[in-house]
């Protein structure tokens, strides 16, 4: 019986009696595969290649199927396609542009799968040979580099940046791919700005030209100077900047979005109302399904817009409407290679929703608040090694941010009063807050919550340390900044003591498992030294001298666990061990609380 071949190209049934028939873009894919030059025989070949449209299964699992030897054969064949593609970009007919570039996408995904083992010379030797490197991909990132510009099809630009995402994005490790030191040296850097800064483009191809900037930021950053990270520390532009923080924050507003409605649909489902019947003693399993991709990527550019560039933090107060409350129809994304891998964009109306005016019923937020909420989110599950390196940038962001002296002047202004509804990790012993009874407070509130709450909720035997000693840190610069400008925060202070408290109880009493992995005595350092600032520079900014006395208290009626700290440490500072002299430090620091303990005890 006959069979329908539907892929290899194939376009009728094939039968005992019959070739089957293949598309004519395949054949002269079949034609580029030989070792003979292809126009030998038909000297408009490559003109005609441009003009059928794109295989992109076939050509690349074409490339896929060939081995090293027979790669090699028909390098001369490969070469000329990769610049007949560059060539075809300066066409004025847009469908041999298209063409071109889906097939560079192809070319360029196909050859480094191919030659993964291989080093990145190899790899542009093999696409367009040593000798024409240079000029090629000059011309290469000249075109992209025009139609980026222009004011031509939004089609072609979505297509473009694709192309280089693909191109960015084929190696492992971003530092390993060599093509890239081309794409330094032909900076992109202008297009990509002019794409933020003008609105129409920002919301088609937004998302896009922030992950692209992000990664071509970490290209060798650390080896060699990158161009593009010199550009992005100096730009000043307010509408570039304002529309890069959009995008941010558009996209993690989408993140936030998806993981509530996750969350209500769960907790109106079936299990829920089983839970309920059964008591709580599977609300943690009940959580663990309550799972959204995470995007690192975008979090890469926060990061990096936040660390290079102190205009952006001015970005982070700026205020807009809760996003993704309204929504407005935008015209599809042309059809595209495969999106890389941790850059999926979040979807068309959300990017839509941005602009628009400010409503009487419609929560005003910024994009740290945005970014508060999504950290909420990533760091209550940090069992896996994902989602620990996500909480993990999250909180290398917030050092960045209580680091900056403008960041802490919003942080902690009066007049900058925010309802920010933090998640929390669903707990046998608490109750979930109800969003109403939230109050409005500076945002510097919500940054200590969040630290308060990922103190209380990470106490586990796979103890994430690193994570905790960047959470102090960034309490500890919060505080500092209250003592310099002398802040009377008004803020539920007891709740931090009482976290820090537990947090050294846990470690005294998980002492041996943790010391085999970690040294705690750099933590319970942190933990001591902050009581320490409190005790000595309280008077400064504590809000009211009840505070004081509550601090005190809090310290008088914890005293047994500072004595066992206090044992602790002078046990092992007093041994010829490894902890000796970590141990000894908190040894002398301990010595404010037990003068307090002793003078009141």
């Amino acid at each position: 019986m006959a069979q329908v071949e539907k892929r290899g190209g194939l376009l009728r049934k094939s039968s005992a009696s019959k070739k089957p028939l293949k598309e004519k873009v395949v054949l002269m894919y079949d034609e580029i595969f030989m070792t003979e030059d292809p126009s030998k025989c038909s000297p408009r070949f490559w003109e005609e290649l441009f003009l059928m449209k794109v295989n992109l299964e076939y050509l690349e699992g074409k490339l896929e199927s060939l081995d090293g030897e027979e790669l090699m054969k028909i390098k001369d064949n490969i070469n000329c396609l990769f610049q007949h593609c560059i060539q075809a970009l300066g066409e004025e007919h847009p469908i041999r542009v298209v063409n071109a570039l889906q097939t560079l996408c192809a070319l360029i995904r196909g050859v480094h799968q191919k030659n993964k083992s291989t080093s990145g010379f190899d790899i542009i030797n093999m696409l367009m040979g040593f000798d024409k490197a240079e000029l090629c991909m000059k011309n290469l990132m000249e075109s992209l580099d025009s139609l980026l510009c222009a004011e031509g099809s939004e089609s072609l630009k979505s297509l473009c940046l694709k192309l280089l995402l693909c191109l960015v994005t084929v190696t492992d490790n971003i530092s390993q791919n060599t093509i890239l030191e081309y794409v330094m040296i032909n900076s992109i850097f202008e297009a990509i700005l002019q794409i933020l800064s003008h609105p129409p483009s920002r919301r088609e191809h937004g998302y896009d030209a922030v992950v692209l900037l992000a990664l071509l930021v970490n290209y060798r950053k650390y080896e060699s100077v990158n161009p593009y990270i010199v550009k992005l520390s100096i730009v000043d532009d307010e509408a570039t900047l304002n529309g890069m923080g959009l995008v941010i924050a558009q996209a993690l507003s989408e993140y936030n979005r998806q993981y509530k409605d996750k969350e209500e649909e769960h907790q109106s489902g079936f299990f829920s109302a089983l839970t309920n019947m059964v008591g709580s003693m599977f609300i943690a399993d009940a959580h663990e399904k309550i799972s959204v991709q995470t995007n690192e990527a975008i979090l890469l550019a926060l990061y990096e817009a936040v660390h290079l560039n102190r205009n952006f933090i001015t970005v982070l107060a700026q205020s807009h409407p809760e996003m993704g409350l309204v929504t407005t129809p935008v015209s599809p994304a042309p059809t595209t290679p495969a999106t890389p891998l941790g850059t999926t964009p979040p979807s068309s109306d959300v990017i839509s929703s941005v602009e628009l005016p400010l409503d009487a019923d419609v929560q005003t937020s910024n994009l740290l608040i945005t970014f508060l909420k999504y950290s909420s989110i990533v760091m209550q599950d940090t069992k896996d090694e994902h989602r620990l390196h996500s909480g993990k940038l999250c909180l290398i962001i917030l050092t960045c941010i209580a680091e900056d002296q403008y960041a802490n002047a919003f942080l902690h202004d009066d007049n900058m009063n925010f309802r920010v509804n933090l998640h929390r990790m669903p707990m046998r012993h608490r109750k979930k807050a109800a969003d109403k009874n939230l109050p409005c407070r500076p945002l510097v509130c919500a940054v200590l919550d969040l630290m308060v709450e990922f103190i209380v909720t990470h106490m586990m035997k796979e103890f994430p340390m690193d994570l905790y000693v960047r959470c102090i840190q960034v309490v500890h610069k919060l505080l500092c900044y209250q003592k310099k400008c002398r802040v009377r925060l008004h803020y539920t202070w007891r709740e931090l003591w009482s976290a820090l408290i537990n947090l050294l109880k846990f470690l005294m009493s998980n002492e041996t498992v943790l010391l085999a992995k970690h040294n705690i005595f750099t933590l319970a350092l942190m933990i001591v030294n902050l009581f320490n600032m409190f005790i000595t520079y309280g008077d400064t900014f504590l809000p009211t001298p009840s505070s004081y006395d509550e601090l005190y208290y809090e310290i008088i009626r914890m005293h047994q666990s500072f004595d066992n700290l206090y044992s602790m440490v002078l046990r092992l500072s007093t041994n010829a061990g490894q902890w000796k002299e970590a141990a000894s430090k908190v040894t002398h620091a301990l010595v404010n609380i037990s003068l307090i303990n002793t003078a009141f005890i």
